[in-house]
């Protein structure tokens, strides 16, 4: 198989499991996408927006393709030619669930633990690959249990950088600045990617993070200024005023047009390495060996 068909096969194959995505996530238990303890006889309570088939659906299936050529791309020589099923598994695996990640952080506000849980079993296989087939970021040289510690020890740092961040900004802003999905999500990213990898997954998620809250902000900052206008042109502004804060007040969170969730952005960035790892690694590893980090 060459490099050409390898890339058709992965697009037609994209194609088709991305838009089977939108099936498998409106299927998914309704307790999946709803926060700890939700209560259905609760006032506030709303049942979890599920995807469309436009725009989700068509979404999930150009990302999926994305991931899928890019794979095909950067590791044919790799993964493809060199015939490396372990590694191939992962990525073909990793794609949608990422996609069910986004889609439920971007609904619902929620990561179901679930699906860390799959990227966390996805980690557990890549040591498997690393083992048995080999690891792209450690020399045949290296202890075989390097990858491993390399995993566990990326898998900590994640968990731990997102629940500093968060204990930060609860003591010195008195607002959760994380949650607990954003922590288990990039835990379960890092035994995935490693330590190497999960400098790419954060800078990749904050990089199109800040390309989102970018419009965001403008869009929030002329939301407040149409609010303020038609508080002014108001019969009554403190009726008006009474009004907008009522409607805000009654709004489930996860319809806040203001947030922003980071656990997509978190999802896609691990995606990106782990489907085009040889890309990243053919343009950081010097850097590696000059610090004394390439084992």
């Amino acid at each position: 198989m060459n490099t050409v068909l390898s890339v058709i096969i992965a697009a037609l194959f994209g194609a088709s499991v991305g838009f089977s995505v939108t099936l498998v996530f409106n299927r998914l238990p309704e307790s999946w996408l709803q926060d700890y303890g939700y209560d259905v006889k609760s006032p506030d309570f709303r049942l979890a927006k599920r995807m469309k088939l436009y725009p989700h659906g068509v979404i999930s299936a150009v990302l999926v393709t994305a991931f899928y050529v890019m794979a095909a791309l950067t590791l044919y020589n790799r993964y493809i030619e060199t015939f490396r099923p372990i590694h191939l598994a992962v990525i073909l695996l990793l794609a949608p669930v990422v996609i069910v990640v986004m889609m439920s952080d971007r609904l619902n506000r929620i990561i179901p633990d679930q699906c860390s849980l799959f990227i966390l079993i996805l980690g557990v296989l890549s040591i498997a690959g690393d083992l048995v087939e080999g690891s792209l970021w450690f020399s045949p040289e290296a202890k075989w249990f390097a990858p491993i510690i390399n995993r566990v020890l990326a898998m900590l740092i994640g968990y731990g950088l997102l629940w500093l961040i968060n204990f930060l900004c609860v003591t010195f802003l008195g607002k959760e600045g994380m949650g607990q999905g954003d922590m288990k999500l990039l835990g379960a990213c890092g035994l995935l990617v490693g330590c190497y990898g999960l400098a790419v997954v954060l800078y990749v998620g904050f990089v199109t993070a800040l390309f989102f809250a970018l419009p965001l902000y403008i869009r929030k900052r002329l939301r407040i200024r149409n609010e303020k206008k038609e508080i002014a042109n108001a019969e009554d502004p403190a009726a008006k005023r009474r009004e907008i804060m009522l409607a805000k007040k009654n709004m489930h969170f996860a319809d806040d047009p203001d947030y922003l969730a980071f656990g997509p952005f978190l999802a896609f960035g691990a995606a990106v390495f782990i489907c085009a790892e040889k890309f990243f690694f053919l343009r950081i590893i010097g850097f590696f060996v000059l610090a004394g980090l390439y084992f």
